[in-house]
């Protein structure tokens, strides 16, 4: 498996950079996903968001830890998080920055193969704002094999242009190539030593009593303590699992294996599915030796 963390500043694009990628990695025949983590939601706060890449279906949905590739939409992210915290060894970095590899700072003790552009200074040429997510789509291109060029173009192309119109997809493709064809590359190695703040984090023992939500209702929704009783979300699935007991062996696998506990083991260990929960993320049925659990696409209820 293949992975990629982005880092960025809330209006660069980080999260449709990371989407993009994941829709130029299906079209170069691989699985992928992409998802964002925010943080403090607002423009020009630090943002994070994760792809990953494989030949086979991903069942892995946390957050992307010891990435193979890390994309700095923002130089000036690595005074002030741990930008390079968990980076494989023979990991990648692609950096939006005038600088030349050589001339960039990434942190003491990191070292790196890393593509560096001024995606800033081409996305104002090609697209009149100084939105660089196209470009550093680029960038990294330089510096990772899987997903070519072509398909990122395609891929953004195909994106924005639908968003936006087919002016504006065509002016994010040609960012995105006019960065990959102006990138250098080189290794980095990291001399200076970041000051950062502590993080606090409390222990059990210093939480105060009475900070968890209390119950009530928003907009007809529920939420605190209890609420899973009332919010029903079995209708987020997208595939529902069919189970055929003939086939069943009752290792109970499937059971201890639902992450939101949403098959019920009878009292015969045969199974029943709790649809008022069960999302549809298939993991049953990948981890069923004798292939009992069908998913079918679409929201299903069977007894």
């Amino acid at each position: 498996m293949y992975e990629v963390r982005f880092h960025g500043r809330g209006g660069q694009g980080a999260v449709m950079a990371a989407q993009t990628f994941a829709d130029a990695a299906v079209r170069a025949g691989h699985h992928a996903q992409a998802f964002p983590y925010f943080g403090a939601e607002r423009r020009g706060a630090p943002v994070q968001a994760f792809a990953r890449i494989d030949s086979r279906k991903i069942r892995l949905h946390s957050q992307v830890s010891e990435p193979d590739l890390i994309v700095v939409l923002d130089a000036s992210l690595f005074e002030l998080e741990p930008v390079t915290e968990g980076l494989r060894k023979g990991g990648r970095l692609a950096v939006n920055t005038p600088m030349r590899p050589e001339e960039l700072e990434i942190g003491e003790g990191a070292e790196a193969l890393t593509a560096v552009a001024d995606a800033t200074a081409i996305a104002l040429e090609t697209l009149k704002v100084p939105i660089v997510n196209t470009a550093m789509l680029g960038v990294m291109c330089r510096v990772q094999d899987l997903v070519p060029i072509d398909a990122i173009t395609e891929a953004v192309q195909e994106r924005f242009g639908g968003k936006l119109g087919a002016l504006a997809g065509t002016a994010n493709a040609l960012s995105a190539r006019r960065a990959y064809d102006v990138a250098a590359v080189g290794t980095v190695r990291g001399r200076q030593r970041f000051a950062r703040a502590k993080e606090w984090r409390p222990a059990w023992n210093e939480i105060p009593a009475g900070t968890s939500l209390p119950s009530s209702s928003v907009e007809g929704v529920e939420i605190g303590p209890g609420s899973a009783r009332t919010n029903l979300t079995g209708e987020w699935r997208w595939s529902s699992p069919f189970y055929k007991k003939e086939k069943c062996i009752r290792c109970l696998r499937c059971w201890w294996s639902c992450p939101d506990a949403a098959i019920d083991r009878l009292d015969d260990d045969y199974m029943r599915w709790n649809f008022d929960y069960c999302k549809g993320c298939g993991i049953c049925a990948d981890i069923c030796p004798v292939d009992a659990i069908d998913m079918i696409k679409g929201v299903h209820r069977w007894e």
